[in-house]
């Protein structure tokens, strides 16, 4: 094993017990020291995070929406010490009681919440993933080792500088939060066979990355991230409402895993809501690419494929089809989706029960933009990843995700016959 790697997370792992008995008030204590820090640091932030800009720019291809993912400014850092003081402000998760019952023989028997331990994260060119991931582990009892990409390592570098001084001056055990700086793929393959110190890993970014998490990891794993998100507007849909929510979903921030990537809409009110909707969006520079019965509405669509329906494009590009019924659009949905955000927009009580309970996806909508399925946007302080998967989490993981249960008894000298 790749020496970082492996020094690292004996490290994590070593500090994990202790990291698990602290109380909610120093462990409150440090995430306001981080805060500060951030909110201290901006310079310096911003001058990594500047190299890596430029070295980015050097790529090919370049996309507007990977330089969006990666870049911060003082809104965004001041945005990411918020949000550590939001994780603050809510209830310690650890040591909460789900159950306790006495059994015949006397013995008490006692569920609580416990920390999962030495948590990893690998991840794509998303710095603020960084701080997220540091926060919510500190007040979730764990450790944690994160490995970025390549293109954000600088900026990484200098988050975790500052995280690790915040935690040397409130007395954490070293090892609390480490940063491989390795971002060879063998030193992720490493990080993914740590078996013997890691007790979780999550993957962040795109289906390569995931499927190669889920592939290669002998650390239990859960998946995260790719979203191929659709919004369906319904015949008895509010078209204004539905065209605000469209050009929202799509342009708001393209290149995050919460994007429309795929919009359907009901062949009833096509003629009144696509004319205008796709102008909308073209204004906005999206590239549209719709099915036959969409391109008799605007000359600069281009003809779909099969693949069209199945991509997550992370970028001004979507896709579009006209269907005939709610059913269609739901049978759609659930054989193109990767279980993350789906919406219908619809003054249909009944349309939307139906939508509610027959789409299979970690957060489904009514009347909203798929935007807002983000961990500080549910009232969760920030995230560790949207889970898209149903085992232990599903969407966003906030501080009971990174928690899990262990069985208390007393006893007053029971044996079993």
């Amino acid at each position: 094993m790749h020496a970082e790697v492996e020094g690292k997370c004996k490290l994590a792992k070593k500090a994990a017990p202790l990291l698990a008995a602290l109380t909610a008030a120093a462990k409150n204590e440090v995430l306001e020291a981080i805060a500060g820090a951030l909110e201290n640091s901006v310079q310096p932030i911003i001058e990594a995070n500047r190299i890596d800009l430029e070295n980015l720019q050097k790529k090919d291809p370049y996309t507007t929406a990977f330089h969006d993912r990666l870049l911060l400014n003082r809104e965004r850092i001041e945005a990411m010490a918020a949000g550590l003081r939001e994780i603050a402000l809510l209830d310690d998760p650890v040591g909460v009681v789900a159950g306790m019952w006495k059994r015949p023989n006397g013995l008490q028997i006692g569920l609580v919440s416990v920390p999962i331990g030495v948590v990893g994260i690998i991840y794509e060119a998303r710095p603020n993933v960084t701080v997220d991931a540091a926060g919510l582990a500190l007040k979730a009892g764990n450790a944690v080792v994160l490995r970025g990409s390549s293109e954000a390592i600088n900026s990484n570098r200098e988050l975790v500088r500052l995280i690790n001084e915040a935690v040397s001056t409130t007395n954490l055990p070293a090892g609390t939060v480490s940063l491989i700086t390795d971002t060879s793929r063998e030193a992720a393959a490493d990080l993914m066979k740590a078996d013997r110190y890691l007790d979780l890993l999550i993957p962040r970014g795109g289906p390569g990355l995931i499927r190669s998490v889920l592939d290669n990891s002998t650390v239990p794993v859960i998946q995260t991230g790719a979203g191929n998100c659709h919004i369906f507007v319904d015949r008895e849909a509010d078209l204004e409402m539905a065209k605000g929510i469209a050009v929202n979903a799509k342009v708001q921030r393209p290149g995050v895993c919460n994007a429309m990537e795929t919009l359907l809409v009901h062949e009833g009110i096509a003629d009144r809501f696509l004319p205008v909707t796709l102008e909308a969006l073209k204004e906005q520079g999206v590239q549209v690419r719709g099915c036959e019965k969409t391109a008799r509405y605007s000359p600069d669509v281009l003809p779909a494929e099969e693949s069209d329906w199945e991509t997550e494009y992370l970028d001004l590009i979507l896709a579009v089809k006209v269907v005939v019924s709610i059913d269609e659009a739901i049978d759609h949905i659930n054989r193109y989706n990767t279980g993350h955000s789906e919406a219908i927009i619809t003054n249909d009580y009944f349309n939307s029960r139906l939508f509610l309970e027959r789409v299979d996806a970690a957060a489904v909508y009514v009347n909203a933009s798929t935007r807002f399925t983000d961990g500080s946007e549910f009232g969760l302080g920030a995230e560790m990843g949207i889970s898209t998967q149903k085992l232990h989490a599903r969407g966003p993981m906030g501080l009971e995700a990174l928690t899990s249960k262990k069985y208390i008894i007393y006893g007053s000298g029971q044996i079993r016959n």
